[in-house]
């Protein structure tokens, strides 16, 4: 099976995450789009991090309905920070039958220089990038199975959602109906 793996903090998923992953599914030879909920990335600050297992709960709302969306909680028995090497290393023992391909930003994509063996995971991956305001579609690493996807962009980011939410604004419409009641019944965010 061709698997998308789309990390992330979620923190929370919204319904950008969701149309990103659903677009890219549908327009590619992905079969499934996991959702890798990411304890520790090593380039953020976790201060402003909701419990993963919060996160975890959250993101399984949102796909519960999505036979071809899971949520996967594989990076919590790894070792912290995640690297993105280190669970691809341990998903491709674990299920040798699956081929994994990698969704990101294009500012995400653009600073996987910086990434811990960021070669091997070029060198032995598809990459789907899609475009982030503000980061331009190119190929600085010249790798060969990188595609670019036009997917529907929202201006729309989990830091937003988590100012509204401390603000007392609704956050109706920006994340699914699910998830808005499991924030606000845990006063997550507040």
């Amino acid at each position: 099976m061709n698997i998308g793996l789309f990390f992330g903090s979620f923190n929370p998923i919204h319904h950008g995450h969701l149309i990103i992953a659903n677009h890219i599914r549908q327009n590619s030879d992905l079969e499934q789009i996991w959702f890798i909920v990411s304890p520790q990335n090593p380039f953020k600050n976790n201060s402003a991090l909701l419990n993963e297992y919060h996160r975890l709960a959250l993101v399984q709302l949102a796909v519960e309905d999505e036979q071809q969306l899971k949520a996967v909680d594989i990076e919590f028995n790894l070792p912290r920070p995640s690297y993105t090497i280190t669970t691809l290393t341990y998903l491709q023992e674990k299920y040798p039958a699956h081929q994994f391909a990698l969704l990101m930003g294009s500012d995400s994509y653009l600073n996987l220089p910086k990434w811990k063996n960021f070669e091997t995971l070029i060198a032995n991956r598809e990459i789907y990038v899609y475009a982030r305001p503000g980061f331009h579609d190119k190929n600085p690493l010249q790798h060969s199975r990188t595609y670019f996807v036009n997917a529907p962009l929202l201006e729309l980011s989990a830091t937003h959602i988590r100012k509204m939410i401390k603000e007392g604004k609704s956050i109706r419409y920006l994340v699914p109906d699910k998830v808005k009641e499991e924030i606000e019944r845990n006063g997550y965010y507040k």
